[in-house]
């Protein structure tokens, strides 16, 4: 998944951030709302993370104006903000959760992938596609009862198949999901993946449709 991440806190931000790339998730980090704005209009999210006390005003006006322009992203709120009345104004202004600080960062990731889960319309966090089975929450994977170790980009991509099966993504589509607006990527990095995720999943998982991308193989 692409994520992103409205902190100011220079040193959460930077632990958020680090914790979402371990997980296999690129990040477009902003500490303002004008930045988040342009971000949001300059690439697809598939999750906003908002802190709510931003330099340039507050989270809840802010989620609301997204809201009534039709964006449909889901949104964590990040916040220090603690009373139950705080809480109720953020899912009322359309959040999707809320997090209160300081957090454990491993439970950020387990609401992040609860989150992401209801959105893809599967919340269980166990996928059967063929001979795999995939646990998303706790990122392990097997290939006919045989664990199977993926890099932290290999799961991104897989994500991003899992997300849309049998759709075609084309290449810009998985950079998209992959690398955050400050990556320079190389010409055939996309290629290079698809070809390693193949090796350790099977060459028959990933499909190539020539000139326009790829898909998930039926399972």
């Amino acid at each position: 998944m692409r994520m992103l991440l409205v902190e100011d806190d220079a040193v959460l931000g930077a632990a958020v951030r680090d914790q979402i790339v371990a997980d296999g998730h690129s990040v477009d980090w902003v500490t303002r709302l004008d930045a988040a704005r342009d971000a949001l209009a300059a690439a697809h999210h598939d999750l906003v993370l908002l802190d709510l006390m931003l330099p340039d005003g507050l989270g809840i006006p802010f989620l609301k104006s997204l809201r009534a322009a039709g964006e449909a992203t889901p949104v964590i709120i990040l916040t220090a903000l603690d009373q139950v009345s705080d809480r109720i104004a953020g899912l009322k202004a359309g959040a999707d959760d809320y997090l209160v600080k300081p957090f454990d960062l491993d439970e950020l990731s387990a609401r992040i992938g609860s989150v992401a889960r209801r959105y893809a319309g599967n919340p269980n966090p166990i996928i059967r596609h063929g001979a795999l089975d995939i646990d998303i929450a706790r990122r392990s994977l097997s290939r006919a009862g045989r664990p199977v170790q993926l890099t932290a980009r290999e799961w991104a991509l897989l994500d991003a198949f899992l997300a849309r099966p049998g759709q075609i993504l084309s290449k810009a589509q998985l950079e998209e999901k992959l690398y955050d607006f400050d990556t320079e990527i190389d010409s055939n990095t996309i290629e290079v993946h698809v070809s390693r995720l193949r090796k350790k999943l099977g060459a028959e998982l990933i499909r190539t449709e020539r000139g326009l991308g790829y898909r998930l193989a039926p399972a």
